[in-house]
């Protein structure tokens, strides 16, 4: 495993790092095993962003004794309410949430304390100039945080970050379907080998964010590397064609600023994939070959990355698993029996569906979710 800086936070973090979502839908042994084998490969950077009290607790049985080798992303402003995720920035509830994390955890502190997910503005003015922000200056003061951070999709927001002094580093969405342009002829030119001054055809706004990033030594790490998955099946890349784990986060790794990649992880085996990064050759890296022989090149916007901001949902559906479990059907000519049994055991489905469309104002990517929840009404009947 080889390790970078993570900007000034002078935190040493391995490049490859686990995001702690998919751990959701695990036991405690499945999670242990998980996390045992990421230490093994030499991850020591996780992502907990979940505010559901089951995987905050299975995690923090899984470090438990190990703590000191873990460098933990806790977010601040992610809750749990009546049995579902909400984002806030009610102060009782945020201290609430960050407490219970503390107690999940089993720690006492919290290495990088995330202002959890604003992505608006606006929003980031309201954020970092009143009593949420107060607090979070209060934890850092009190040692119950050692660096301030803050998790966006936008990159507009996520620049007003890196300018903002206090902030140390950024939680990100890169892969090449978020960063590229719309097509061009020579696709060649998107995926120069050096990014010291000419980031060719990456979007302008992500290209200062980028470089403004390098030159504030303001670390990032990577969410949505993998695109929520779409990017290793050709019919569900935007570019219609596949890479492999491996050119997804060779990628976002070549981004100036990126110090790890938080890879979601099922099994062990997931793990491995991932970290066969480190012994890859530069052939088995070579995402640009692959992307410019391309048939389609575009971005990602529209298409559902299975994040979770979409929740609260007033009816209790898992709009995130709902929307996964429908692209899984449509991958192959029947719905697999696996597929559709997850889907059977939902507590609530794309039937209670009331077409309100409040997922949709928190969606970052604009997707259509209460037409996918039609599509897959009709598609598991």
């Amino acid at each position: 495993m080889r390790y970078r800086v993570l900007g000034k936070t002078g935190l040493t973090v391995s490049e490859i790092g686990l995001g702690g979502e998919w751990l959701e839908r695990h036991n405690t042994q499945e999670v242990k095993e998980v996390i045992d084998t990421c230490e093994k490969e030499g991850i020591n950077i996780l992502d907990c962003w979940m505010s559901e009290p089951n995987v905050r607790t299975n995690i923090g049985l899984a470090i438990e004794g190990r703590r000191d080798k873990w460098i933990i992303q806790g977010h601040i402003g992610s809750t749990w309410q009546n049995g579902q995720y909400v984002k806030t920035r009610e102060l009782e509830k945020v201290k609430a949430a960050f407490e219970d994390l503390l107690a999940r955890m089993r720690t006492d502190y919290i290495d990088l304390g995330m202002i959890h997910f604003v992505d608006e503005p606006e929003e980031f003015e309201r954020v970092t100039t009143g009593e949420y922000m107060a607090y979070v200056r209060q934890l850092l003061k009190e040692g119950k945080i050692r660096h301030i951070g803050l998790s966006t999709h936008n990159p507009e927001v996520a620049k007003m970050a890196a300018l903002q002094g206090e902030i140390g580093m950024i939680l990100f969405s890169i892969n090449p379907a978020f960063d590229m342009m719309p097509a061009v002829r020579d696709l060649d030119q998107y995926f120069a080998d050096t990014y010291d001054e000419n980031l060719g055809g990456i979007a302008p706004i992500r290209e200062e964010l980028y470089k403004i990033c390098e030159q504030q030594n303001v670390g990032i790490t990577v969410m949505k590397g993998y695109a929520g998955g779409r990017l290793f099946d050709a019919k569900t890349s935007p570019f219609g064609v596949a890479l492999t784990p491996v050119q997804c986060l060779h990628y976002a790794l070549t981004r100036p600023a990126v110090a790890s990649v938080m890879a979601g992880f099922d099994t062990p085996e997931h793990v491995y994939a991932a970290t066969a990064y480190e012994t890859a050759s530069d052939q088995e890296k070579d995402y640009a070959s692959v992307l410019a022989a391309a048939p389609k090149h575009a971005f990602s916007t529209g298409q559902c990355t299975y994040c979770g901001h979409c929740a609260p949902c007033p009816k209790k559906i898992d709009i995130a698993m709902v929307n996964k479990l429908y692209d899984l059907a449509t991958m192959q000519k029947e719905i697999p029996g696996t597929v559709r049994a997850h889907y059977q055991e939902l507590k609530a489905n794309a039937s209670d569906c009331i077409g309100c469309k409040g997922c949709e104002s928190r969606c970052p990517f604009h997707v259509s979710v209460a037409e996918r929840m039609e599509k897959t009404r009709e598609l598991f009947g």
